[in-house]
């Protein structure tokens, strides 16, 4: 089993007496069950795991009063709803369960932030704490495999990505990501989201897996899958919601030809990335090298900075209607970080001028396929 940052955290809060609801976000088939299981097996009292999954729990648990919960809840220490999302009105029946039942810890999971992230926030003010699980992150994988393993199968990540199945699976790769493209990327996204065009979706995911590290016109967008823009942006925001997907937005302060309003999308993990191109071929194959290696390194910081504790950033592009531009900026404390990603810089790179001048404090340093633990350590830990 490969050991998941989070896990030593959680199980400290749920061995305290003064306990909150805990909800554990992210996308599907990242270990969200796998890791409450443990959470069962390691627990002293007795225990309850259900999932939205089945029809049976979405039916009884949807508009369930404290009343018809009592039964269900009393005598239990631990009781674990997997796929909370899928049960309608869950954030309000998750409230009565904290408000009446505080003899008994809840963890409940989603794999979509519909209804988990969006709708439970204001029954749930104050009563939960949330943490995210995504596909394992370098230094949870590096701790599994050991560094040099891990190093030495650096080009495959860029290529077949970090979910837990497909880790553990090596030689299977290509099959477990087509399923996992197909069932994480629509299930949710059907179910939940105003799709009303399914294959519109399947379309916008390959223009933008196509797109990954370019900035990202919703006009170009339109035009190419024949749908006004105000659909492209819904189903853009579905997809994060989602969580297969994530944005990053433009830095622009002081310049006035810095760019402002367009917006550049990477994936959450390079494998799902490249299932949608139906491209797995070797890195010294592929013109699309450098998108991969940023995708990697940018999902992988966003892990980073999820899981670290106590670092909070402010992240974005830079880029100049002149074509200067910075892969990535950090800002924290009114301090920048400025970093280039090259897999294999045959040249030096240098920060901007313009940036420099105009951000005095700052870092800049340049990722490369030699040069790249640093930025993905999560601090704290």
């Amino acid at each position: 089993m490969i050991s998941r940052y989070i896990e030593s955290e959680i199980t400290q809060i749920l061995s305290e007496p003064q306990h909150k609801l805990i909800l554990l976000l992210g996308p599907r088939q990242t270990g969200k069950t796998t890791l409450v299981k443990r959470f069962i097996q390691q627990a002293s009292g007795k225990t309850l795991y259900l999932t939205g999954d089945d029809p049976t729990v979405r039916t009884r648990f949807t508009d369930i009063g404290i009343e018809a919960l009592r039964p269900i809840l009393e005598g239990y220490d631990l009781f674990v709803l997997d796929e909370a999302q899928r049960i309608r009105n869950i954030g309000i029946t998750l409230k009565l369960m904290a408000d009446h039942f505080p003899h008994t810890r809840v963890v409940a999971t989603g794999s979509s932030s519909f209804e988990l992230a969006n709708q439970i926030n204001e029954p749930l003010t104050g009563r939960k704490i949330e943490y995210y699980l995504y596909p394992v992150c370098w230094q949870e994988w590096t701790g599994h495999a050991g560094v040099f393993t891990a190093e030495s199968g650096l080009e495959q990540r860029l290529i077949y990505g970090m979910y837990p199945e497909v880790l553990m699976q090596p030689g299977n790769e290509k099959e477990v990501l087509a399923r996992l493209a197909s069932d994480n990327l629509y299930r949710d996204l059907l179910s939940f989201a105003p799709i009303r065009k399914p294959e519109i979706l399947v379309q916008l995911l390959q223009a933008l897996a196509l797109q990954v590290g370019s900035e990202v016109s919703y006009n170009e967008l339109s035009q190419l899958l024949k749908v006004d823009k105000q659909t492209v942006s819904n189903y853009i925001t579905a997809l994060e919601q989602a969580y297969v997907i994530f944005r990053l937005g433009p830095f622009s302060r002081n310049l006035r030809n810095e760019i402002s309003t367009t917006r550049k999308v990477y994936f959450y993990d390079n494998g799902i990335r490249n299932a949608l191109v139906g491209n797995f071929a070797p890195l010294d194959l592929r013109q699309d090298k450098g998108a991969l290696w940023e995708n990697f390194l940018i999902s992988e910081r966003l892990k980073r900075n999820r899981y670290a504790r106590r670092h909070f950033v402010n992240t974005y592009f830079w880029r100049t209607k002149q074509g200067q531009e910075i892969d990535y900026l950090e800002e924290s404390d009114g301090r920048f970080a400025a970093f280039e990603m090259k897999w294999n810089p045959a040249r030096s790179v240098k920060l901007p001028s313009s940036f420099a001048e105009a951000y005095p404090a700052h870092d800049f340093k340049v990722l490369s396929q030699a040069d790249f633990r640093e930025f993905l350590e999560i601090e704290g830990r």
